[in-house]
């Protein structure tokens, strides 16, 4: 899971992503990196580190990044080394000089290396699966270079990788003197909303994760991009567009529980909205299982909007009795065991006036290892807290997911296999109360919806076995990744 924006006819594109991503930096705190193209040198410019944003590019650097069109990534990876030469954006030379970022995984990524290498003699030397999605498309180009007919050739190339490259993902991609184009997956299981802005009698666009990027850059939040949907804005600002897949729409339920910033929305729900449903629907559930509770606290800070509503429909106070330290990253983020749970326990802070002799209530967006959830248990019973019960707006994750958050495998969750009760136990609560999977549709509005790691139901087939052989030899990437806690 990664950020991505793309931007087309500004003037100094390039240095105009950096606040753009700040806004995403969410999504990914590994890494960072924008490719800008200048139309009038004919010239691509790319600045890409390890670190965050701020870390990565420099006043010097950002300089560098000229031109009118330009990409730009934050990327998480929680598994292995991260690797410079995996970092993005990657580019081309040939055909016509490809740019490329993209937030998901590809499930089948050592069937099309194979492909590639054998039939179309193209080697890759990164271990990312943006890599394999930019050579296709390059491939599909080369093929028809023959014909000018540009918006055409890129459309049947994106088709044929859509129909070769199985998995979620949602790309943007730049093509030197051309134009910037995008693509999802055809279920469209990752993000990505197009913005613009007027630009005389044109459009300036945007493509991005999340609606705040358009917010932060003066845009105006124009739609999202379909299922299986290519759309190239050419270096005249001419948009094309292209449903190349109609399959049934699958997007993640876990961007609205937990990846995504409550200011966006996508498919027209509103993140904020939804947690505040889910909140809701989390306290009929609470009220039927007839728990006792003085307060109603959340799990900084995804978890907040769900726990103000539940705690406004129970009657209950609303107490702050966690104190997060922003300046400590998200554990979900880190890739080493040993550092997660000393920042778990840095990242933390009880209010012990708040929670002595009290029955609290605590809300989470998800749990997953479970690990986060016992340490924050015993903090609260060691602060003082009467009795702990857990309440989470997401239902138990059962499954591997294998589309870019990568909970690759089953036994390393905590309700992999067990009961709600069995579960309560290990976390060592006074009661624990998921959200139905049923009621979690009914919260975001939407009855289809990628919710594999809940119920098994995989929108895109694949062999775990042959999955998890591949990613232990080739870890990197965009999301070959470890769980939340």
């Amino acid at each position: 899971m990664c950020g991505v924006v793309g931007l087309i006819g500004e003037e100094k594109a390039g240095e105009k992503l950096y606040p753009a991503l700040f806004a995403l930096q969410h999504r990914g705190q590994d890494a960072a990196g924008i490719l800008s193209y200048d139309f009038e040198r004919s010239q691509f410019h790319i600045e890409k580190d390890l670190g965050l944003v701020e870390d990565v590019f420099t006043p010097e650097r950002m300089q560098r990044l000229k031109g009118s069109m330009a990409l730009g990534h934050t990327r998480y990876s929680t598994i292995g080394t991260v690797d410079k030469e995996d970092l993005q954006p990657l580019f081309l030379s040939y055909p016509y000089g490809i740019g490329m970022i993209h937030n998901g995984n590809v499930t089948n990524y050592d069937e099309v290396v194979d492909y590639l290498r054998k039939r179309k003699l193209r080697w890759t030397f990164s271990r990312n699966d943006l890599e394999i999605l930019l050579h296709m498309t390059a491939v599909g180009l080369a093929s028809r270079k023959e014909t000018q007919n540009i918006p055409e050739n890129l459309a049947a190339s994106v088709k044929e990788l859509l129909e070769q490259v199985h998995g979620a993902y949602s790309a943007i991609g730049m093509l030197a003197e051309q134009g910037m184009f995008a693509f999802s997956d055809s279920h469209g299981i990752r993000p990505l909303l197009i913005g613009r802005r007027k630009n005389g009698d044109k459009y300036s666009y945007c493509f991005a994760s999340e609606k705040q990027v358009f917010f932060g850059l003066g845009f105006e939040y124009w739609r999202d991009l379909a299922p299986g949907e290519l759309v190239l804005v050419d270096r005249n600002l001419d948009l094309h567009s292209f449903v190349l897949s109609e399959k049934k729409a699958r997007p993640c339920m876990f961007e609205w529980i937990y990846f995504a910033g409550a200011e966006t929305e996508w498919h027209g729900r509103s993140v904020y909205e939804v947690r505040l449903n889910l909140g809701k629907i989390l306290a009929e559930e609470c009220k039927a299982k007839g728990l006792d509770v003085d307060i109603v606290a959340p799990v900084p800070d995804t978890s907040r909007a769900a726990a103000c509503r539940l705690a406004e429909v129970l009657e209950r106070p609303y107490r702050e009795v966690l104190i997060k330290n922003r300046y400590v990253q998200r554990s979900f983020i880190v890739n080493q065991p040993e550092l997660r749970k000393m920042m778990v326990n840095l990242k933390l802070s009880p209010v012990e006036s708040e929670i002595r002799g009290k029955k609290i209530l605590l809300v989470d967006d998800s749990i997953v290892r479970g690990t986060t959830s016992a340490r924050i248990v015993r903090l609260l019973r060691e602060a003082g807290a009467e009795k702990v019960y857990l309440a989470s707006t997401c239902p138990p994750i059962r499954h591997p997911c294998f589309y870019g958050i990568d909970f690759p495998e089953g036994e390393s969750l905590v309700a992999y296999q067990r009961s709600e009760e069995e579960v309560a136990k290990i976390l060592e609560v006074d009661g624990l109360v998921f959200l139905p999977l049923e009621r979690l549709k009914e919260g975001i509005g939407l009855s289809s919806l990628c919710s594999a790691c809940l119920d098994g139901d995989y929108p895109v087939a694949v062999s775990s076995e042959k999955f998890l052989q591949t990613r232990k030899m080739n870890i990197g990437g965009d999301g070959k990744n470890e769980v939340p806690l």
